[in-house]
This record gives C-alpha cells, structure tokens and sequence, in this order.
C-alpha cells in the first residue's frame, strides 16, 4: 500500500532492508548447484544419445 501513497519526487526505498540468513544462502546455493548438475547431466545424455547415433548411422553407411 505504501506504494499508492508515495510521492513521486522522492525514490522509493524498502521500508526494511532484505537480510537473508546463512541457513537460506546456504539453501538457496544448494538448489541453485542441483539445478546446474541437473542441465548438465540432461546436456551430457543428449550428447551420448547423439554420438550413439552418428557411430550407428556411420557404421550403417559404411
């Protein structure tokens, strides 16, 4: 609501300034390397996937 009854000539600034603890750092960069491991073991299958395919394809041309 405070955001209604601010006055534009003036910037707008957090009635609070946001801390976030140590536990939920922690957390937060825990979740962030799962999700990072997660993409990279999703890019790593599909490589093998495609490699799999271009030694069948190559060996059914040759």
């Amino acid at each position: 609501m405070s955001i209604l009854t601010h006055g534009l000539d003036q910037p707008f600034q957090a009635e609070r300034p946001a801390h976030i603890s140590e536990a939920r750092k922690a957390q937060l960069k825990r979740i962030a390397l799962q999700a990072f491991a997660l993409l990279s073991m999703g890019s790593v299958l599909t490589a093998l996937i495609a490699l799999r395919t271009a030694i069948y394809v190559w060996r059914l041309h040759t």
